[in-house]
């Protein structure tokens, strides 16, 4: 069984070829948060993950095994909620409001602690037919799909939490506990 100690960012500084030729993990949520675990790779290989406690393996990064190999990581489809904003509720406001829904939603799953997705026209949660009542109460559209899920890292993050891919220095001091 080939080890895994280490973690390259979204593969950041690795030739895309190199990347694209390697074979893949694909993962779901629930297994890219824990930092030991076993799976097999798209060759039929068993691989030890064995990161330092805390890492979050996020759809894109590039794992490698102690012989030098890389293995990347793909985000595997999962049953998620996807939240919309419901236009039928418009009543001639203006396109905002719906952004304004998607917000006052992020606020209520945020304060619940909820891993969420965001994106600019939707949100992502795990199912939780309770979540999925109070926000249909809130005029939201909520449909079960299935689909990557790659949750916000939160605003103390990890020590290694890479969830937009740029760097922050020129925004002022974001340092990493």
């Amino acid at each position: 069984m080939q080890q895994v100690s280490k973690l390259i960012p979204q593969g950041q500084g690795l030739a895309a070829v190199i990347v694209n030729r390697a074979p893949f993990l694909e993962l779901d949520w629930d297994l890219r948060q824990k930092s030991r675990f076993d799976a097999t790779t798209s060759e039929g290989r068993s691989v030890g993950v064995f990161l330092p406690r805390g890492t979050v393996i996020r759809g894109g990064d590039v794992l490698i095994t102690t012989a030098g190999t890389f293995i990347r990581v793909i985000a595997a489809p999962q049953a998620v909620l996807r939240i919309t904003a419901c236009t039928a509720h418009d009543h001639g406001h203006s396109h905002d409001h719906g952004a304004f829904d998607l917000m006052r939603a992020a606020y209520h799953l945020g304060n619940r602690h909820v891993p969420i997705e965001l994106k600019p026209d939707h949100l992502k949660i795990e199912p939780d037919h309770v979540l999925a009542e109070m926000l249909r109460a809130m005029h939201l559209n909520v449909e079960e799909i299935r689909a990557s899920f790659e949750p916000e890292s939160g605003a103390y993050g990890q020590p290694n939490s890479h969830s937009s891919g740029h760097s922050h220095g020129a925004h002022g001091d974001h340092a990493h506990a």
